[in-house]
Formats: structure tokens, C-alpha cells, sequence
């Protein structure tokens, strides 16, 4: 069976890099942009910086930010209405996960009608037409929703997270520019990079990867590994090389999946509101723990990408330990809880552990997990 790969377009990298929206648009003959950006940015002029190529351009646009942090059908479904009045022709999603996953969304349905339920989409739906032209531009170096073909829409009345998986999503073009990221604060840094090394391990160790993603895997570790503590202090370095590394994980892990960090991470949010990145840095030692069994030498390498020294000198038990401790010590030294405490109520687990076997990247795990599994990974950590 072959393997697929899918990537963008064209993709721009490096300071300054929005500045070549206008050229894209032009060249493409678009006429007129949906904005999707969330309210945050917005008043915190960081969506302002992409709007002021686009009027120094001459280019029409749309302004769209009823969007939540976890973004919800009714989000999609406002912005499915507010497309078809704008008369746009293509979306430019400015933001983290948030914006992106609405624009995806919002893009499928206005050119696939027959899923404007939105819960259709979940999973790998059978849509025929590509979405909208999308150009995403992150604000977060985390995510790396602007090179993956997935998104996630909230479904707010029955308190889950739905993991639509489709090519026809992918943005067109991405601009990642690390001066878009340079007005978050440590908090959000620290989680939306902890999300990132989430994607490069979970993605390194899933059941589908192979050598193709495996190099895409092993440098994302590297690269985050090296910057995120900086990225976290602002440095310009540090900034640059996050963005590079979140972007470099998701070419890998958007084409052979995940595993069920995502999986537990995702009713967090859903139930709770947990920002997605702080779920996944803290749920993540545990399950490499759970998962090292089946996963032969590749925790040797994680620990070498990690800066681990001396790795080849080690044995087995030896190096798995010394990459989970390396993920530890970097999630503690950025400022991440070390469990759910004081997030998940006891009596939850078993919605939570139900719905973390319900989703759609569990399948990916390397080791199959029982939902006594599950139940017992959560309770360990509360």
C-alpha cells in the first residue's frame, strides 16, 4: 500500500514573511479576503499587521472573529453565513488553531453544502470539492494548523471534541512569519510549544509513521528542544526557530496521525476549556511511559534530538527513561503544571476516558490501550 503525502502549496518563512500575502493574492487573481482572526488579536493589533498589507495593497477584505478558543459548530456555522454575504473568494485565517480550524471548516462547507451540519465532517468525511483558497498565517508556534490536513470543531451540547481529518483542507498557502508570534505571552508560548513537541514525538512513535515522516519528526524534536526555552524568554532566535520546528513537526504528523495524548487531551478542552497545548505537555510524560514498550529503538532517538549525551552508551530501559525525563525537565522549565489536579474532576474519568477511546486519533497509538487503560493513565494523573 503507498503512503500519501500532503503539503502546501507554497509556504513563505522568516521575518517579514506576510509581506508576500499581496503577491499571492494578486497572482492568483483573488479579489476580496474572509478574515478569520479571533477577537484577542484583533484588539491586540495583531491581526492589524496582515490587514495593513492588504490595505497598503489595495486588497478588499472582510473581518471575521466570532471565534472562540476551542471553536464551536455555531463559530463555523456564523462564519459559513458571513462568507456568503462578503462576497469573498478566499480566506486568510490569522491566529493559532483557533482561527485556522474555523477557516478549514468554514472553506469545506461553502464549497461541499451537503455538510453544513457540521458534525458530518467529523473524522475522514467524503467530500468532493477543495475548500476555499486558504492562506494561514499563524500566530502561535504551535499548532502548525496552516501545513495540516485536520481540524477541530467543539461540539458544545454533547461536551466532545470532533477530529475531521481531510486533504481538501490544507491551505493553499502558508506565511510564517516569527514576528506575528512575538506578541505572545510566556504562558501561551510555553503551551503552544509544548503542543508542537507533542506533534514531533506522538507523530515519530504513531502505528503509520515511516521514514518519510520520521525525518520530518526526529529535526522538529531537535529544533524545539534547542529554541522553545527562548522562544519563551522572546528571543528573535528563539522565536524563528519555533516557528520553524512547529511547522516542520506538522508536515510530518498531519500525514500518519497521532496518538492518544491527543486523544485524552481533546475531551479536556471539551469538557473543561483546557488551553490544548497545556493538556497535551502534561498528559505526554505519562503516556511515553505507557507507550515505550512499543516502541522499539525510537526513544533513543527522541533522547538524542532532546540533547541527551552519552545515548549510545546506554540500554534500553536506560534511554527510554532518559527521553520522558528530558521531556519533563523541558515542560518544567517553561512553566507547565505536572498534572490535572486542579483541572479534572474524579468523577469525569469515565466521560473523559469513554470519549478518549471515541476519538479519532486513538487508533494511531502504538500500543493499543484498553479504556481501563485510559481510565488508569487519567487517574494517575489527579
Amino acid at each position: 500500500m503507498a503512503n500519501r503525502f500532503v503539503l502546501n502549496e507554497t509556504s513563505y518563512h522568516g521575518a517579514g514573511a506576510i509581506q508576500s500575502i499581496a503577491e499571492e493574492a494578486n497572482g492568483r487573481n483573488l479579489k476580496k479576503a474572509f478574515v478569520c482572526s479571533d477577537p484577542d488579536l484583533v484588539k491586540f493589533g495583531v491581526t492589524k499587521k496582515v490587514l495593513d498589507v492588504l490595505d497598503k495593497a489595495g486588497l478588499a477584505y472582510e473581518l471575521y472573529s466570532n471565534i472562540k478558543p476551542n471553536p464551536t459548530i455555531e463559530n463555523v456555522q456564523s462564519g459559513v453565513a458571513a462568507f456568503k454575504k462578503s462576497g469573498a473568494d478566499y480566506i486568510i485565517a490569522i491566529g493559532g488553531g483557533s482561527s485556522m480550524d474555523t477557516a478549514k471548516a468554514v472553506g469545506i462547507i461553502i464549497k461541499n453544502p451537503d455538510f453544513e451540519d457540521v458534525r458530518s465532517l467529523e473524522g475522514v468525511a467524503p467530500t468532493r470539492e477543495k475548500a476555499v483558497p486558504i492562506f494561514a498565517v499563524p500566530t502561535t508556534a504551535g499548532t502548525a494548523a496552516e501545513v495540516t490536513i485536520n481540524y477541530v470543531i467543539t461540539d458544545v451540547e454533547k461536551h466532545r471534541k470532533m477530529v475531521c481529518v481531510d486533504p481538501k483542507d490544507i491551505p493553499v498557502v502558508a506565511f510564517v512569519d516569527p514576528e506575528m508570534m512575538s506578541s505572545m505571552p510566556k504562558g501561551l508560548t510555553a503551551a503552544t510549544g509544548m503542543d508542537a513537541l507533542t506533534h514531533a514525538i506522538e507523530g515519530y512513535i504513531t502505528a503509520g509513521a515511516w521514514e518519510l515522516s520520521d525525518m520530518f519528526h526526529i529535526k522538529a524534536i531537535e529544533l524545539i528542544a534547542k529554541s522553545l526555552r527562548g522562544a519563551v524568554a522572546n528571543t528573535p532566535e528563539g522565536r524563528e526557530s519555533m516557528a520553524l520546528g512547529q511547522y516542520v513537526a506538522g508536515m510530518g504528523f498531519s500525514n500518519v496521525g497521532l496518538g492518544i495524548v491527543h486523544s485524552m487531551a481533546h475531551p479536556l478542552g471539551a469538557l473543561y476549556d483546557t488551553p490544548h497545548g497545556v493538556a497535551n505537555a502534561i498528559i505526554l510524560p505519562t503516556v511515553m511511559e505507557y507507550n515505550a514498550e512499543a516502541t522499539g529503538e525510537k526513544y533513543r532517538e527522541i533522547a538524542r534530538a532532546m540533547g541527551v549525551e552519552g545515548v549510545d552508551s546506554m540500554n534500553q530501559a536506560e534511554y527510554r527513561k532518559a527521553a520522558v525525563d528530558a521531556v519533563k525537565k523541558l515542560s518544567q522549565d517553561v512553566g507547565i503544571p505536572t498534572d490535572l489536579k486542579d483541572i479534572v474532576k474524579k468523577e469525569d474519568i469515565p466521560f473523559l476516558a469513554q470519549s478518549a477511546m471515541d476519538d479519532a486519533c486513538r487508533p494511531g497509538n502504538p500500543k493499543q490501550p484498553t479504556l481501563e487503560d485510559i481510565t488508569a493513565l487519567y487517574e494517575s494523573l489527579i
